[in-house]
């Protein structure tokens, strides 16, 4: 049979997708490069395309306002790693300033980034991401293409999630490049057990809307689905397993309150005369509440879905003893001391050991607070940057049930966790972006 050019594009695309999740989500600087030359190739590729390039202008024709604050995001990353004299620097960063006064070398020249190397990878992110969004307005235009792409993303959630069941029932062992003894959870491919479950989150979703999807459209109603809604239900009961497995109280949480919002869209909203649907969001709920909450009893029940009881947690050890809370305490007042332009996008870790420089802690690498993370590295004019460019993909993006699950677990990772800062996690949250526009193509 042959395969036709669209869907030649995709697989490849789908190809792309599978790298960043065999590779701990894309989490390396390595892995950074090897993906924004992977995708530049691939947007060039396409570019090639009549059709596509026809597709590509119209999207940069319709978004002019967006590319304006793409192009001054990137604009005003590039400047952080622009090296300036000194005494210039001095105007732009005083904090920065004094660690350099403090080295007590001659140094001419510095950039405002604490970490020049960190922040010029994380602008190959940047971009690659951009890219992404016009790959995804190429070459995924019609509602078919869509529920194509849902298919892949609930395929790799329920592979993903049966390695990670099948390595946690062994114990966690380290598999070559999978290190994830660390945890005694489902993590699979991914070394942070939160980044695995919302990971899995979101191929949940992609799950349940095709199956929504192939319960409500008559079209869709053949023989030739029968086995198609086996192997989603299928997918969607591993997919649940390792979310659950995972023991991530965040991405337990964000599995309630996603299973709510479909339960309350389906009673309220949709209102379909087929009940199958809501069926299965029931048994989601009394497979994970129901037998699990039995099995790991009342009490361990509870403390899934508390998504504060891990901020309390503390590490201890012989250099330091900090919690979750006072690092967050700590990313906020060091906001105070680079507020206007930052320390450099993807810098957090550089200045958090520039403070502890004895510290063995494992939570140096992030703030535990995408928003204070986000504010602090980028600065005031970064964030307002940042923030205008979520506010347009609000404007423009369906007002449904998967806008608010979007919603609900931004607001969830910008305040509790680091999972925003992982490329895998920016591409799922543009995905669904994208394909929740308000104009698609029907066919």
């Amino acid at each position: 049979m042959q395969i036709s050019k669209n869907k030649k594009h995709q697989y490849l695309f789908f190809g792309i997708i599978f790298f960043y999740c065999i590779f701990n989500g894309g989490n390396s600087d390595l892995i950074i490069q090897l993906n924004f030359i992977f995708i530049s190739l691939f947007y060039i590729l396409c570019l090639n395309d009549k059709n596509y390039f026809l597709h590509q202008r119209s999207f940069f024709i319709k978004n002019k306002f967006f590319l304006i604050l793409f192009s001054l995001f990137v604009i005003y990353i590039i400047f952080q790693i622009v090296p300036l004299q000194v005494e210039i620097l001095k105007i732009f960063s005083k904090e920065k300033y004094k660690y350099i006064v403090n080295l007590h070398e001659n140094i001419s020249y510095s950039s405002i980034s604490l970490s020049p190397s960190k922040t010029f990878f994380q602008i190959l992110n940047v971009i690659s991401l951009f890219l992404i969004v016009c790959i995804l307005r190429m070459i995924f235009y019609t509602e078919k293409h869509i529920r194509r792409l849902y298919f892949f993303l609930s395929f790799i959630g329920f592979s993903s999630s049966l390695f990670a069941i099948i390595l946690f029932l062994y114990g966690n062992p380290d598999i070559m490049f999978v290190k994830n003894s660390f945890y005694k959870a489902s993590t699979g491919f991914f070394i942070n057990r939160t980044v695995f479950a919302i990971f899995l989150l979101f191929c949940l979703i992609s799950g349940l809307e095709l199956l929504k999807n192939l319960g409500n459209n008559k079209q869709n109603n053949k023989k030739d689905n029968f086995f198609l809604k086996i192997y989603i239900r299928l997918f969607i009961l591993f997919i649940t397993i390792g979310i659950i497995t995972s023991f991530s109280r965040i991405g337990n949480f964000l599995l309630l309150i996603t299973i709510l919002i479909y339960l309350l869209n389906d009673i309220f909203f949709e209102q379909t005369e087929k009940k199958s649907f809501r069926y299965i969001i029931l048994f989601i709920v009394f497979f994970d509440i129901v037998i699990l909450g039995f099995y790991f009893g009342t009490s361990e029940l509870v403390d899934r879905f508390s998504i504060l009881n891990e901020e309390f947690a503390s590490l201890n050890n012989n250099k330091i003893n900090i919690t979750r809370l006072q690092i967050i305490k700590f990313s906020f007042e060091k906001i105070q001391n680079f507020f206007v332009f930052g320390y450099g996008l993807g810098s957090y870790e550089t200045m958090f050991q520039l403070e502890y420089i004895n510290s063995l802690n494992n939570f140096a690498n992030h703030a535990h607070s995408d928003v204070l993370e986000f504010f602090g590295e980028l600065g005031l004019i970064g964030f307002i940057l940042l923030l205008a460019s979520i506010i347009k993909c609000f404007l423009v993006t369906k007002h449904n049930h998967i806008f608010f699950i979007l919603m609900c677990s931004l607001a969830t990772l910008l305040l509790f966790d680091f999972s925003l800062h992982i490329p895998i996690i920016q591409i799922l949250f543009i995905i669904f972006f994208v394909t929740n526009l308000k104009i698609i193509h029907s066919n």
